[in-house]
């Protein structure tokens, strides 16, 4: 006689198919992020094979004495206010370029969206090669008259500015397409009944397009903003955070703390500091796409 079989109450079947996704998040996302807030409050550097040794707050209390941490955060903030309002700004407006009903239209789109595609290690060292001192950059200033050229990613003054045109670089096609799609979704009625009332030409983009595009403008805000927040590859490949910790980021100095000085407890510390700052982020991230969804 054959045993019964185990029956499963229907709502238990949807968290069948999530286990195994949640048992590869919980061995690779989870259980290292605990680790890691463990290790936070211990000291645990250069020899790896000892234990850790808890040590409570003292790694926040050093954190907060640390001149070239809070160096770092100021270059992360400098970061989001140079880098997030271009990239708010300037996609919208290619994205109303090609939107426009044109032969060969889809090229151009193409063309502003292939810097997305392009691996950050050789855009870094293809801007590298443009900042260089005999580079195309300086090349052109010595046409133009600037015979000493800029030391783009030699100066204090000019390295992480040089590193934000890359990303802006980078992400202007991605956020051109989040645009697209917006406006896209926009009735066409819409523009004519308001070329009707006498707005036409740019001014029917402010008083119809950015109006509607609001839900778009602040989601593309919050996602830059994060990303901004953990911009890592450009300073590594360009820079690596000189010159005299200048274009250094946070992401940067927790890398620098970690793999470089061995510091792990303490690159843990600042890695829960930007976790609170980045989970923040994602939050209001999350309520602008609940926005959104309700306006849609």
């Amino acid at each position: 006689m054959l045993k019964d079989s185990i029956v499963i109450p229907p709502k238990f079947t949807p968290y069948l198919f999530l286990l195994p996704a949640l048992v590869i998040l919980g061995l690779t996302v989870f259980l290292p992020a605990c680790q890691a807030f463990y290790l936070s409050f211990t000291q645990y550097d250069y020899d790896l094979t000892q234990t850790p040794e808890w040590v409570g707050l003292t790694n926040l209390q050093r954190l907060g004495k640390d001149r070239v941490f809070w160096q770092t955060v100021g270059n992360t903030v400098l970061y989001l206010i140079g880098v997030v309002p271009i990239l708010v700004a300037l996609p919208l407006g290619l994205a109303i370029l090609v939107n426009q009903k044109l032969r060969g239209i889809s090229w151009f789109r193409a063309a502003y969206y292939t810097p997305v595609v392009v691996s950050m290690v050789v855009a870094g060292i293809a801007w590298r090669w443009l900042y260089a001192e005999n580079g195309l950059f300086n090349q052109i200033l010595s046409w133009i008259g600037f015979k000493e050229g800029i030391p783009w990613l030699t100066s204090p003054d000019w390295a992480i500015f040089s590193v934000m045109a890359v990303t802006v670089w980078k992400g202007l096609g991605y956020y051109m397409v989040i645009y697209l799609a917006g406006l896209q979704s926009i009735p066409d009625q819409l523009y004519e009944a308001a070329a009707l009332d006498g707005s036409d030409g740019y001014g029917k983009h402010w008083d119809i397009t950015v109006p509607l595009m609001g839900p778009y403008l602040a989601l593309v805000a919050v996602i830059s903003a994060i990303s901004a927040t953990k911009v890592f590859e450009e300073v590594y490949i360009m820079t690596q955070g000189g010159p005299r910790n200048s274009s250094k980021t946070v992401v940067y100095y927790l890398y620098e703390q970690a793999f470089a000085d061995l510091e792990i407890g303490y690159a843990c510390t600042i890695g829960l500091v930007l976790f609170l700052v980045i989970l923040g982020l994602s939050l209001l991230n999350l309520k602008v796409s609940q926005g959104r969804d309700r306006i849609s």
